[in-house]
């Protein structure tokens, strides 16, 4: 039998072993800790670049990633400022929609009319989407944004958004969107024309450093894509549905809100996850989406 003093030295060497295991678990715990901290600031640094790039040459696949899906991030949002409010504007202004060098996606002609209702008082449109996963409700605000409701409903009346599929969506914590808008759905199709920006990027001077700080797009905003901020404007027909609170520089026009209904539906394509496939991050939604018809009124 093994005497008290071999009895005291193997208990001895047991809590040597439990305490280095112990401490092996918690270098990799802390390990782990610092990993997600650093992968949180680099999604939601990609999200923001992300979305800068979002109609011509912004959504090439990446290859290398077509095999990976995203999974939702659990950091904590940086710091963002709401959108400043809404200056009132004239009770009419006119709009321009300078034809472009590439041709329309699809057989659509700008909006016919260019001096368009706005400023305070303005009735919203509102827009009913039938989606193959569900309705989307969508409320325009002509007060804030007039040319791009008018650039929208011109092209919902004519059937542009008709029979087209949603090609990019983001489920990341902090970059919560659906992109549709492209009847190419490859994100880099448009109608041809371009326009300005308008709310909130017409809020802040256009040398304004401000125009470079994250803002909060609030769950349920929906808001022009881009190709890069300049004067005359890029704004064609991508839009992104935002359905978790997301943030960006001010750079995308905010021209609605969107119902419960129609978040349910986001909600759901966005829990189903993409494909990895865009370099900008997000890509094709695991759950396809297509839009039905579009209707105003």
């Amino acid at each position: 039998m093994p005497s008290n003093e071999q009895r005291r030295a193997a208990a001895k060497r047991k809590l040597e072993r439990q305490l280095a295991r112990r401490a092996e678990q918690e270098k990799k715990r802390k390990r782990l800790m610092i990993a997600g901290s650093v992968l949180g600031v680099i999604v939601v640094g990609a999200a923001a670049a992300g979305v800068y790039f979002l109609t011509k040459g912004g959504d090439e696949a990446d290859t290398a990633a077509a095999t990976s899906t995203s999974a939702t991030s659990e950091q904590e949002l940086p710091p963002a400022a709401d959108a400043p409010a809404p200056a009132d504007k004239p009770a009419t202004v006119d709009c321009a929609y300078p034809v472009g060098a590439e041709p329309a996606s699809k057989p659509v002609t700008p909006p016919t009319s260019t001096s368009v209702a706005s400023g305070p008082g303005t009735a919203p449109t509102r827009v009913s989407i039938d989606s193959t996963q569900g309705p989307i409700g969508l409320e325009l605000d002509s007060a804030a944004s007039p040319c791009t409701v008018n650039s929208f409903v011109s092209l919902a009346q004519q059937g542009y958004f008709d029979q087209t599929s949603c090609h990019r969506i983001s489920a990341v914590t902090g970059f919560e969107m659906l992109q549709c808008g492209d009847p190419t759905a490859t994100g880099t199709g448009g109608p041809g024309y371009a326009f300005a920006n308008e709310y909130p990027t017409d809020q802040y001077a256009p040398e304004d450093p401000a125009l470079e700080e994250p803002i909060k797009y609030r769950k349920g905003v929906i808001a022009m894509a881009n190709s890069g901020l300049t004067p005359e404007g890029t704004n064609g027909s991508q839009f992104f549905l935002v359905y978790g609170d997301t943030i960006l520089p001010p750079k995308y026009t905010i021209f609605g809100t969107i119902d419960d209904e129609g978040l349910a539906t986001l909600a759901k394509v966005g829990a189903a996850g993409d494909d990895g496939s865009m370099a900008a991050g997000g890509g094709t939604p695991n759950l396809p989406i297509e839009f039905t018809k579009v209707t105003v009124g």
